[in-house]
């Protein structure tokens, strides 16, 4: 086997694609997840289900807000590289309970940077993300646009984030990469999302909330692109670079909507809400960077995207 790689988050929907790749890849994988129940924990499992009895795969059910306990999975299982995923998740939520993902994205990233250091580990990847951006006006958003003003909780966790990677990467010596990922979507998608939510509820008839005119654009990026983002970063020397990890193109909410109408062959029932507070009104990504030294290339365009994601969710999202 290749290098042995600790992954937090490891269970949830982008953690257990990139788990899938490494596993193929013949890497030796370190699962840590709390199974925060955030969503029904059935999917989670359901994730790492495949993975159980292959003996270069370990899971351990921990939170890495628990230093100690983080500790000794370090000690026992000696990682090589940390893909750090786990995250409290969502920008509305977070509004409703800031404290909670500071102590997950911030205390907790600050865990395993710890542990990165005192272990020396070789390469320390961290999920960012869009949100770090807020409302820019810069479009499509580069890795060199100023990102001081976020309008979320979460976007400001994961900003702190960052500038502790970067701090201990220059401290310490810690190659870090930190990878700002735009709107993941994709088979094992995360249900509370827009993709998914609104694919379930055209389906079955079942009215989906619209908040504003639908005017807002996103940038989404389909699962397969951002996991062969992030493997490609294990292959680059590099010492502190932060990538954007997009489909490098956008689409507003109403267009997203007829879309899904038109590859579920079914009209949405819509019941329209005022803007959310901590919603921005546009992602877009400049990928320029990841293509020059990661080599990313998208291969899914939003139609392509969904049209897979539609037909997974017929055999196991219903």
């Amino acid at each position: 086997m290749k290098k042995k790689i600790l992954i937090t988050g490891g269970a949830g929907f982008i953690g257990s694609h990139t788990t899938r790749a490494l596993l193929h890849k013949q890497y030796s994988v370190v699962c840590v997840d709390n199974f925060d129940p955030f969503y029904s924990l059935s999917v989670k499992q359901k994730n790492i289900s495949d993975f159980l009895k292959n003996p270069h795969y370990k899971l351990y059910k921990e939170d890495i807000r628990n230093y100690k306990n983080l500790e000794k999975i370090f000690l026992r299982e000696k990682p090589d590289r940390i893909i750090h995923l786990a995250a409290k998740a969502g920008v509305r939520p977070s509004i409703e309970k800031p404290g909670e993902y500071q102590e997950v994205n911030v205390a907790g990233t600050l865990n395993l940077l710890e542990l990165a250091r005192k272990y020396k580990i070789k390469q320390f990847i961290f999920a960012s993300s869009s949100s770090v951006y807020g409302n820019n006006k810069q479009i499509p958003f580069s890795e060199n646009d100023n990102t001081d003003e976020q309008i979320s909780p979460y976007g400001a966790t994961k900003k702190a984030g960052e500038l502790l990677c970067r701090t201990y990467s220059h401290l310490y010596k810690i190659p870090v990469t930190c990878l700002r990922f735009f709107t993941v979507y994709g088979p094992s998608g995360r249900p509370d999302m827009a993709p998914y939510k609104f694919t379930e509820n055209i389906y079955k008839g079942i009215p989906l909330t619209k908040y504003g005119e639908g005017n807002s654009r996103r940038d989404y990026t389909f699962i397969d692109d951002i996991v062969t983002g992030i493997v490609s970063c294990l292959s680059k020397k590099l010492d502190f670079e932060i990538f954007n990890l997009g489909g490098g193109s956008m689409i507003s909410l109403n267009k997203f909507v007829a879309l899904i109408e038109k590859i579920v062959g079914k009209k949405a029932k819509i019941k329209r809400m005022s803007n959310q507070m901590g919603d921005v009104k546009v992602t877009n990504a400049d990928i320029s960077k990841a293509k020059k030294i990661l080599k990313f290339n998208p291969k899914y365009d939003i139609e392509k995207g969904m049209k897979n994601f539609f037909e997974w969710y017929l055999q196991n999202g219903k």
